[in-house]
C-alpha cells in the first residue's frame, strides 16, 4: 500500500462543500517548514486529487494552511472584520504508510478536525 494525503472542506454555517478555498501544504523538518504545494478545493470542497500524492509522501510532520477568511470573506454571510477565524494551520504526523484523510469542519467562529478514513 502507498501512502497519500487527502482533505475535504464543509461550511457548517451553511451546510455545504467549501468550494475555492485555497489550500498549503508544508513538510516540517525540525524548525524547517518546506513548501510542497497549493490546492484550491472544488464544488465537492475536495481537492481534485491528493494535496500529497504517492511520490511525494514520507512518514512525517506536516502542516495544512486553510486560507479560510478568503473564502468566509466571499461566502456571502454577514462578518465583522478582523474576522474570528482567519488563516487555520493545523499540524499533525503522518507515522505510517497508508491514506491519511485531514478533513476541515469550518464556519465564521470555529472549526474543528479530526483523523479521516
Amino acid at each position: 500500500m502507498a501512502g497519500y494525503l487527502t482533505t475535504h472542506v464543509l461550511d457548517t454555517a451553511l451546510g455545504k462543500p467549501a468550494a475555492g478555498l485555497e489550500i498549503e501544504l508544508f513538510r516540517i523538518k525540525g524548525d524547517a517548514r518546506e513548501f510542497l504545494g497549493r490546492r484550491i478545493t472544488n464544488q465537492d470542497g475536495r481537492t481534485d486529487g491528493p494535496i500529497l500524492p504517492e511520490d511525494l509522501f514520507e512518514i512525517g510532520s506536516y502542516e495544512l494552511v486553510f486560507h479560510a477568511g478568503d473564502y468566509l470573506r466571499e461566502s456571502g454571510q454577514v462578518l465583522r472584520e478582523p474576522l474570528f477565524v482567519d488563516l487555520v494551520p493545523i499540524r499533525f504526523g503522518m507515522s505510517e504508510v497508508t491514506h491519511f484523510h485531514v478533513p476541515l469542519l469550518l464556519s465564521p467562529f470555529g472549526y474543528s478536525t479530526y483523523r479521516g478514513s
